[in-house]
């Protein structure tokens, strides 16, 4: 299996978290860790460490999940990916679409390479601007009255 963990700035692992076992029950092999205010870059390599050890039956590797490229989370996993020998596949950008249909694509796939571009075209189809068209009728009258 596939470890997840979601982290970012403030609650945004936690409330994905939440939305996540809303919509398709709490996954097994899963993480959250949440970067709040009171929180040192310190304690956010502390808590991704553990959250690691936490997943350590996860043999096929881990994918984390953050919030913005180039922020604290995403730098962290980052560095912490580099240092470990745990396959480690770090993504930002996250959003709940590709959340949910990663954790549930983990349950048959061990490619951890493939699941991890599944979770960003997932990711890229998700965002999308709704525009308001205005239903056309076109009366067809050559098949009756």
């Amino acid at each position: 299996m596939i470890g997840i963990i979601v982290s970012g700035h403030g609650n945004f692992a936690s409330g994905l978290t939440s939305s996540v076992k809303l919509i398709a029950g709490m996954p097994d092999d899963y993480q959250a860790v949440d970067f709040v205010q009171e929180h040192s870059v310190d304690d956010l390599v502390a808590n991704l460490n553990a959250a690691i050890e936490n997943l350590s039956n996860c043999k096929d590797g881990i994918i984390i999940f953050t919030d913005l490229v180039g922020g604290s989370p995403f730098k962290t996993s980052v560095e912490i990916s580099m240092q470990r020998a745990e396959k480690i596949v770090v993504l930002s950008g996250t959003n709940l679409g590709m959340l949910i249909e990663t954790s549930m694509a983990r349950n048959f796939m061990e490619d951890i390479d493939a699941l991890a571009q599944m979770a960003i075209n997932t990711g890229q189809t998700q965002v999308m601007r709704y525009e308001f068209k205005e239903r056309v009728v076109e009366e067809d009258f050559e098949d009756g009255i």
